[in-house]
């Protein structure tokens, strides 16, 4: 399809016309809802997590099929991109199916489904690209299994930072968006038609924002948040400056991230750190400095967006 548009159409335009078509197809596939899914039960753990009660949960289901199909349409498609496509759907599938389930998944069986999907990612990766990272204008060779552990390491904790910040109405998809955006700022050239998909990506999830900006009516559910931070490892990667992501998903990394650090020492090493603070961050700004969601929202906004300045300075 992206042949036969090329030969009428710029690239551009094709990107342009490929962001309306996202957004409208999502639109309407989510104002008319699919109806085998699932409904919010609440979460007691969560802060105000009784008021997700009832609303449709793991739509990540729905704008993830979207963005695929016009990825299939508006790009120029190779054997890779297939490759992290069915992947991207594999991670999302795992998370609705957890979505769906009467009693939530085991972390365990997550975190293996996670190391798997990961291991493949990376392995298919390297298969089709060099192992040369770029810190600043440093170019260093990375040996292929040290390149491999770092890589699933990536994959593993994009995923999971993400899930764990999607906690707020329109939180994640906002954040996502800056960061997806930035990386197509930033790395335009070397990112090609993943610079072009970022954009795809930000069209659904605009439209997602439609429906789960304060106060939501659906939410993307591990279906969504999972594969979000499946997808934005998979361009960080192919950026060829993995360390950016560092910058590129501070607010994730500090938000999601900070819990499963204090998780893991505590669960394994028994050392506990961070006793009067809670975790995910967005909810102890929310309960100990009396932010309201959309403070959260916008705060955090600001402070990625401020980040990816950074980042373009020393890419740049």
């Amino acid at each position: 399809m992206y042949k036969v548009l090329s030969n009428n159409l710029s690239v551009n335009q094709i990107v342009m016309l490929g962001i309306v078509v996202a957004f409208v197809i999502t639109f309407l596939a989510l104002k008319h809802p699919l109806p085998f899914l699932p409904y919010d039960k609440g979460r007691d753990y969560a802060l105000n997590g009784d008021r997700s009660k009832g609303k449709i949960r793991g739509v990540g289901l729905t704008f993830v099929v979207c963005f695929e199909v016009c990825s299939f349409i508006f790009l120029p498609i190779d054997r890779e991109y297939v490759i992290y496509s069915i992947l991207l759907f594999g991670v999302m599938l795992s998370g609705y199916l957890d979505d769906a389930s009467d009693t939530p998944w085991n972390e365990y069986k997550k975190g293996l489904i996670d190391l798997i999907l990961s291991i493949i990612a990376i392995l298919t990766f390297i298969d089709f690209n060099s192992t040369t990272i770029y810190i600043g204008t440093l170019e260093v060779v990375i040996p292929k299994v040290i390149y491999v552990l770092l890589g699933i390491i990536l994959f593993w904790v994009s995923i999971n930072v993400t899930n764990c910040s999607d906690g707020v109405d329109g939180l994640c998809a906002s954040v996502t968006s800056v960061i997806l955006l930035s990386f197509s700022v930033i790395f335009s050239q070397t990112l090609g038609k993943y610079a072009m998909a970022n954009f795809l990506f930000v069209a659904v999830l605009l439209a997602y924002l439609y429906f789960n900006s304060f106060p939501s009516s659906m939410l993307m559910g591990d279906a969504g948040s999972r594969a979000l931070g499946f997808f934005i490892a998979i361009v960080t990667i192919k950026t060829g400056h993995p360390l950016i992501y560092i910058l590129l998903a501070a607010v994730f990394i500090i938000d999601g991230g900070l819990g499963l650090i204090k998780l893991f020492l505590l669960r394994f090493l028994k050392i506990g750190i961070l006793k009067n603070t809670l975790t995910p961050i967005h909810d102890h700004v929310r309960k100990k400095h009396h932010w309201s969601d959309t403070q959260v929202v916008v705060r955090f906004l600001i402070l990625q967006s401020l980040l990816a300045v950074v980042a373009y300075i020393i890419c740049m």
